[in-house]
C-alpha cells in the first residue's frame, strides 16, 4: 500500500504584497503536492494597499486557503500565529514576495525525510523588482560572493550542504515543541536566531540547490540603501533580545569594516600610521570591489557594469555597516543592556523554550 503524503502546512507572513501575493499563489496552486494534503495560513499584518481584498478573492476559489489577521503586524508574531493555528505534521514557511518552481513543496518535504533534517530550505534566484539596469545591478550584488559573503542560499551550491539557516524552512512540527517559536522581538533577523537555537538542540538544517524559489529585489539606489542600513541595525539588535549569538559571524564583517575604517580615519587626523592603515583598509575593499565588479561585467558582457557594480556594492556594504554601528549605539542606550549586564534581566518573549 502506498504511503499517505504528510499534511503540510504552508504559512505565508504578509503585509502590504498585493503586487506579489497573487503571483506567490499562483506558484503555489501551480505546484505538484496534493492540495487535499496541504492548507496555506496566510497571516496579514492589517495591509494597507489592498492585499486583503487579493487573500480573500483567492480563499474563495481555494478553501485550502485561509486568511488570520496579525494585528502587530510584524513576521516573528505572525510565523508564531501561522504555527499555533497550523494543523500539519511538517510546516513550510514560504514569503508573500517571491513565487515558487512548481515542485518546490514536494521536493522540500521528500528531502526533509531523506536526509533527516530538522529544516530543509533551497536557494533563491534574485529578480529585479523593476526591469532596468540599476535593478540588474542590484541583483547581481546579491548574488556574487563578495556582495553577501558565504550566504549559500544567494550564492547558491551544486549539492545538498548543511548549514546554519536558509530562507524560508520546512520545519518539522515536532522542531517547534523542542526549541520554542520565533523571537517576537525581532523585526528582523528572526529566521537566523531561530536557526541558531535549533542547531545549538541539535537540529541539522539542510540547503538543496533544486528546491528554487525567485524573489524580486529593489531596484533602485534609494530604497536599495535605506533597506541595506535597515538590515545592518537588525544584524546587531538581537544581541539585545536572544539569550545566544544570534547571528553568523558573516552579519558583522560590514560592522567591524565601516568602525575600523572610521576609526582610523579619524586617529589618522593625529597620527600618520593610522592614516596609513585607512589607505590599506580602504584600498583592499576597493580592490576587492574592482575585481567583483570586473568578473561580473565579463560575465554580462558589458562594460556598464564595471562602472555600475563599484557603486552598488558600496551602497550595499557601507549603509549595512552603518546601520549595525547604529545598532550597537541603540543597544549601549538600552536600559535592558544595562539591566541584563547587572544582573537585573527582565523577562521578554525570546521564544525560546
Amino acid at each position: 500500500m502506498e504511503k499517505k503524503l504528510p499534511f503540510i502546512s504552508i504559512i505565508i507572513p504578509c503585509r502590504n504584497e498585493r503586487r506579489f501575493i497573487g503571483d506567490c499563489f499562483q506558484s503555489i496552486i501551480d505546484n505538484d503536492y496534493p492540495k487535499e494534503r496541504l492548507e496555506v495560513l496566510v497571516i496579514d499584518g492589517m495591509s494597507e494597499d489592498g492585499t486583503r481584498a487579493v487573500i480573500e478573492s483567492y480563499a474563495r476559489q481555494y478553501p485550502w486557503i485561509r486568511l488570520i489577521e496579525n494585528p502587530k503586524k510584524i513576521t516573528p508574531v505572525a510565523l508564531n500565529i501561522g504555527i499555533k493555528n497550523a494543523k500539519g505534521e511538517i510546516i513550510l514557511w514560504m514569503s508573500a514576495h517571491n513565487q515558487y518552481e512548481k515542485d518546490y513543496i514536494s521536493r522540500s518535504v521528500e528531502n526533509l525525510g531523506q536526509y533527516g533534517a530538522d529544516n530543509v530550505g533551497g536557494i533563491m534566484r534574485t529578480l529585479p523588482r523593476t526591469d532596468n539596469f540599476i535593478g540588474q545591478a542590484i541583483v547581481a550584488s546579491l548574488s556574487h560572493r563578495f556582495g553577501v559573503g558565504n550566504s549559500y542560499f544567494r550564492v547558491q551550491t551544486d549539492e545538498p550542504k548543511w548549514v546554519d539557516t536558509v530562507f524560508g524552512g520546512c520545519y518539522r512540527r515536532e522542531v517547534f515543541d523542542r526549541v520554542g517559536l520565533f523571537n517576537e522581538n525581532l523585526v528582523r533577523g528572526q529566521d537566523m536566531e531561530f536557526n541558531l537555537r535549533l542547531k545549538k538542540a541539535g537540529g541539522k538544517i539542510l540547503l538543496v540547490p533544486d528546491i528554487v524559489s525567485y524573489y524580486y529585489a529593489l531596484s533602485d539606489i534609494k530604497s536599495f540603501w535605506k533597506h541595506n542600513f535597515t538590515n545592518g541595525v537588525w544584524a546587531i539588535l538581537p544581541f539585545l533580545y536572544s539569550p545566544i549569538i544570534p547571528v553568523s559571524w558573516r552579519h558583522l564583517v560590514p560592522l567591524v569594516f565601516v568602525t575600523v575604517l572610521l576609526g582610523s580615519a579619524s586617529l589618522g587626523l593625529f597620527w600618520a600610521p593610522f592614516f596609513y592603515l585607512f589607505l590599506i583598509i580602504l584600498s583592499s575593499y576597493g580592490v576587492g570591489n574592482l575585481g567583483a565588479s570586473l568578473q561580473i561585467a565579463l560575465e554580462k558582457r558589458s562594460i556598464r557594469y564595471m562602472v555600475a557594480m563599484p557603486l552598488i556594492f558600496g551602497a550595499l556594504h557601507f549603509p549595512y555597516g552603518l546601520g549595525s554601528l547604529w545598532g550597537v549605539f541603540k543597544i549601549l542606550s538600552s536600559p535592558l543592556f544595562w539591566r541584563r549586564l547587572f544582573g537585573l534581566k527582565k523577562e521578554c518573549s525570546t521564544g525560546e523554550k
